[in-house]
């Protein structure tokens, strides 16, 4: 009896689509590599040398100061964490705020979409950001500075949730700043305004509970106190409410893909 020949399975649309966007994906990244670190690795130097030295300033200024604050709180790793979370949440809308107008000749590209030049420069950003951060621990580990997390997989899920805030807030602020140029002016000086409120320099324990009450309707405050009792465990009292920042979240994403997706259409029809 003669055997039935086997067509060989035919690509779906939908998996070429993913293949694509999945090379648009990995040129761009290596693009904004080379445009934001150059290949001299300077940039990326800068990378690590930046918390490196906010940490050792923050470090030393604490231990000069120990007599008036009295905390036994392991401040180095205190510092790593802070200073860390807060350069992600920052410095991903930095990179998307007028990321298309500095891209407009690669629109002409019919697999291109704003879409994709903001998931590269985020996706940069967490990296570089993830890599910074575990590098940091490791070399202070390694001169016995720092102890290793006591909790790695929650410090994990809330350095996560804290990127997936930052990528949601890049986009929308990256599309509104095709709309108007003070999204460009008023981010800077706004970034500067809620370090002091974001968790970086300080743990809610501390605050009156009024005020705790309040600045934990800051996501990213949410995202620190839940990094910090991963790395730190019993060493210190955490408050924060992760369902309300997974919710805040999805609401924000929703919002930017909205967003983008308008951006795209009107991109398609200049």
């Amino acid at each position: 009896m003669p055997s039935k020949l086997v067509e060989p399975a035919q690509a779906t649309p939908s998996s070429n689509g993913l293949l694509v966007q999945g090379r648009v994906l990995h040129a761009l990244l290596i693009r904004e590599m080379l445009t934001r670190y150059g290949r001299n690795n300077l940039g990326f130097l800068w990378l690590f040398l930046e918390p490196m030295l906010f940490t050792l300033a923050v470090t030393a200024l604490w231990t000069a100061t120990r007599t008036i604050h009295g905390s036994d709180l392991p401040i180095t790793a205190f510092a790593i964490t802070g200073y860390a979370s807060m350069l992600m949440w920052r410095n991903m809308p930095a990179r998307c705020i007028n990321a298309i107008k500095g891209n407009k000749s690669l629109m002409f590209h019919r697999q291109v979409r704003p879409l994709d030049v903001y998931l590269s420069r985020i996706l940069l950003e967490f990296g570089g950001s993830s890599a910074s951060f575990v590098l940091l621990v490791v070399a202070f580990w390694a001169f016995d500075a720092v102890a290793l997390p006591e909790d790695a997989l929650q410090l994990l899920g809330g350095w996560l949730t804290l990127g997936w805030f930052g990528a949601g807030l890049a986009m929308v602020l990256g599309a509104l700043s095709e709309k108007s140029e003070l999204v460009d002016k008023l981010w800077p000086p706004f970034s500067y305004l809620l370090f002091p409120f974001s968790g970086a320099a300080f743990i809610v324990e501390s605050l009156p509970e009024k005020a705790r009450e309040i600045l934990l309707y800051l996501p990213m405050l949410n995202c620190v106190e839940f990094i910090r009792e991963g790395y730190f465990g019993t060493k210190m009292r955490a408050y924060y409410d992760m369902e309300y920042v997974v919710v805040f979240n999805l609401v924000l994403s929703l919002v930017a893909l909205a967003m983008v997706r308008l951006q795209t259409v009107e991109a398609d029809y200049e």
